[in-house]
């Protein structure tokens, strides 16, 4: 029996939250086409008869230009000393840059067993594929390198039996249920987050937020749970974007959270959403402890 704690990083929109829940068997990470999507520290766990896999899916390693970005950057990093076993995921169809070497450098001062996942082999030719590889084995001696499209699941099963064969022996480090240490709370955020990002599109790249400022469970099994959410975003001009005309915007974004919400919690939801203009929000402590963003350590 095989069993540790697996830390997935890389840069931004590499395919890591994707490919966490392609092994969680359900969403437990937001997925969108936009750089530093993920902002939390997120635990999914892989139960199989062979061993149990703790995946820990990091935000995108970047510059950070906030604190929020500085907390993101600090969380993905101090992954790298916890962890039994790297995985690093690479865009294969992005030509590699500086961000990609510092990430590289970054698994290789680690010093930590590494297993080389080459992502969204759906999106480029067979033949372009062997020079990435022989790039990367080059530049550091990986446990093993795998080819893999998180969103098709071509290349999960052989990614699965490396990271497998990486991780000590022991027992289960949680019990056969345990899925995520994300709460009901954190999940309803970003679900709500996700839909703000689909429908505003490149209009709110980074400058939007959620948070739950009221979350009541039912009082009995299958009840109506209430919450009540606030979306930032930084200035009044974003504001109109995120209500649109005559609160057409707001109510997609609310119909579509509400539906996954129901989903998720196995019950009905009633959902109250408000847009809140903070200025610089991304800058201040209270309101990223209030989001559950971690501080470095």
């Amino acid at each position: 029996m095989k069993a540790g704690f697996v830390s997935l990083v890389g840069r931004p929109n590499a395919g890591k939250s994707t490919l966490l829940n392609r092994f969680a068997g359900q969403k437990l990470a937001i997925v969108s086409d936009k750089p530093q999507t993920t902002r939390h520290r997120i635990v999914g766990v892989r139960h199989s008869a062979a061993g149990q896999i703790v995946f820990i899916d990091t935000p995108g390693i970047h510059k950070p230009m906030h604190r929020m970005n500085r907390r993101m950057v600090e969380t993905a990093t101090e992954t790298l000393r916890e962890v039994d076993v790297v995985v690093l995921v690479l865009d294969v169809t992005t030509r590699p840059g500086l961000g990609d070497r510092f990430v590289l450098d970054l698994v290789k001062r680690a010093g930590m067993t590494a297993v080389l996942a080459l992502n969204k082999i759906d999106r480029i030719r067979k033949n372009d594929l062997l020079p990435i590889i022989e790039r990367y084995a080059r530049a550091h001696t990986f446990a093993a390198i795998v080819p893999v499209s998180a969103e098709q699941g071509d290349g999960v099963e052989q990614l699965e039996a490396e990271i497998l064969a990486a991780l000590p022996e022991g027992d289960p480090l949680f019990p056969d249920d345990y899925l995520t240490d994300q709460t009901e709370r954190t999940l309803a955020a970003e679900l709500i987050r996700e839909k703000v990002l689909h429908h505003t599109r490149d209009e709110l790249p980074y400058t939007t937020g959620v948070v739950i400022e009221q979350f009541e469970e039912p009082d009995r099994e299958g009840g109506l749970t209430k919450i009540h959410a606030s979306i930032l975003v930084e200035g009044e001009s974003q504001k109109p974007i995120v209500v649109g005309k005559g609160g057409a915007m707001i109510k997609r974004i609310g119909t579509e959270a509400r539906h996954d919400l129901e989903e998720m919690l196995g019950g009905k939801v009633f959902l109250d959403l408000h847009v809140k203009v903070r200025e610089d929000w991304r800058d201040n402590e209270r309101i990223l402890d209030e989001m559950g963003l971690r501080r470095g350590r």
